[in-house]
């Protein structure tokens, strides 16, 4: 072979990268150069993106619009006559439910490949095509190693083990109002156990929270800090404060879910060739690798990416034990979303000290009766729990339609004002749950008075 044929056969390879590369620089230049994201997450993953997205597309400027889910549903809901933002990303699949349901959600097909249609038993992209999932998401519980051994604690596996004496005052949590990820966490065990047996489950926790945070980011603060020992949580938070040095573990209780955290394109999104061009860099090779960063750990959706992942890494598409026992069903969820939300807080979140009281009570009755055997006491202790554990309501009423359209306010804080129908319904089961907290913990004294 000549010098001019070598040439001419090493110039093809240089012709096809200019080519390419002046195709993607024509996508570029004809892309949109901005980009507004509707978030709920935390800066560690949306920097990170932001960052990897804006270098592969040069000239593309990215705003994270940082809101929790509920509050970004709502911001979506508000401006829709003059949509300003392209894209929804969070966590939650029933509140990309409640955006397609209003019809705020526009189709896309992507085009990624080597993506399955399930990851265990939920479907990774909406079946109807109106939002993709980008990672998957497990609910569990992360505690501090050193906080455990000190404080003499075993370390949890169920979610029925952080309903025992000996973690009382020593578990956080944030409210399902004020975290979309947090909502699920409650959604998942009321499916898996049951609507009466799951909120009983959810009060005897709650009876011992040392607090409920205002963020769920603040649930791994407080664990990684050592201000409380154990803490509810997205499986994402303990597998990043641990890759990040923190002294924590994290476990899957067997009554979990594992569902897709999402991304869509806003209907009438101003820039959306960007819109498009992101959703591809999420489920691109390079973009699924980056869910492996210490700072971010969440699960990819593309099963060949767990070929460069950590080697205690979960992998769902190998372990079929990670959320096979809950197959969430997101449309009754979305159903209930804020039933669910205002009945947790009226019940634990703004009578937390309430329940506490009453289930400290019942724990020390409990103490003081073990090895020990008074029938009557017995008996005024489990009229204590049956109080405890009561539900102002029924599964069936909470999914009948036009009760739970009711609630539509979201209360931050105890002292904020709801109206009409929502407020008489609240006060109504915030005085019974009140009385039966007080009369709980009579019950609990008196037992323990027989002993």
């Amino acid at each position: 072979m000549t010098r001019g044929t070598i040439n001419r056969w090493t110039a093809i390879p240089a012709a096809l990268l200019m080519a390419a590369a002046l195709v993607q620089s024509a996508a570029v230049g004809a892309m949109e150069k901005k980009l507004v994201v509707v978030t709920s997450y935390p800066k560690d993953l949306t920097v990170t993106f932001k960052k990897a997205f804006e270098k592969r597309y040069p000239g593309v400027r990215v705003e994270m619009l940082k809101k929790k889910t509920t509050a970004g549903v709502k911001y979506i809901q508000e401006t829709a006559g003059n949509n300003n933002s392209d894209l929804f990303w969070a966590s939650a699949p029933d509140a990309f439910e409640v955006l397609k349901g209003d019809g705020l959600l526009q189709k896309y097909q992507t085009r990624a490949k080597g993506i399955p249609e399930k990851v265990g038993s939920y479907p990774i992209n909406d079946p109807d095509g109106y939002y993709k999932g980008f990672a998957a998401s497990g609910y569990g519980i992360m505690w501090n190693t050193r906080y455990l051994k000190a404080k003499k604690l075993p370390a949890p596996k169920e979610w029925e083990d952080l309903t025992k004496a000996v973690y009382h005052n020593h578990v956080g949590m944030s409210a399902p109002s004020r975290s979309g990820t947090t909502h699920l966490t409650v959604e998942t065990v009321l499916q898996g156990d049951g609507w009466e047996k799951g909120w009983a489950l959810w009060k005897r926790i709650g009876g011992n929270f040392k607090t409920v945070t205002e963020r769920s980011f603040g649930v791994p603060d407080g664990v990684n800090s050592g201000q409380f020992g154990i803490g509810i949580v997205i499986d994402f938070f303990g597998f990043s404060s641990k890759a990040s040095g923190f002294p924590v573990e994290f476990v899957y209780p067997t009554v979990t879910t594992l569902v897709p955290a999402n991304i869509a394109i806003v209907k009438d999104a101003p820039h959306p060739e960007a819109a498009a061009a992101f959703i591809e860099f999420l489920l691109s090779v390079e973009g699924q690798e980056l869910l492996l960063d210490p700072k971010i750990r969440r699960l990819p959706v593309n099963p060949a990416v767990y070929a460069k992942a950590p080697k205690d890494f979960p992998n769902p598409f190998k372990d079929s034990s990670i959320g096979a026992r809950v197959k969430f069903d997101v449309l009754k969820s979305k159903a209930r979303y804020n039933l669910v939300n205002s009945l947790f807080d009226v019940m634990i979140t703004y009578r937390l000290d309430d329940l506490r009281d009453a289930v400290g009570a019942i724990q020390q009755a409990e103490a003081a009766l073990a090895g020990k055997s008074n029938p009557k006491a017995e008996a005024l202790l489990q009229q204590a729990w049956a109080l405890v554990d009561e539900v102002p309501i029924d599964e069936a009423k909470a999914l009948d339609p036009g009760f739970a359209a009711i609630f539509k306010k979201k209360r931050k804080k105890k002292t904020d004002k709801v109206t009409g129908r929502q407020a008489e319904v609240e006060q109504e089961w915030d005085t019974r749950v009140k009385a039966n907290y007080a009369r709980a913990k009579q019950l609990a004294e008196q037992a323990r008075g027989m002993l």
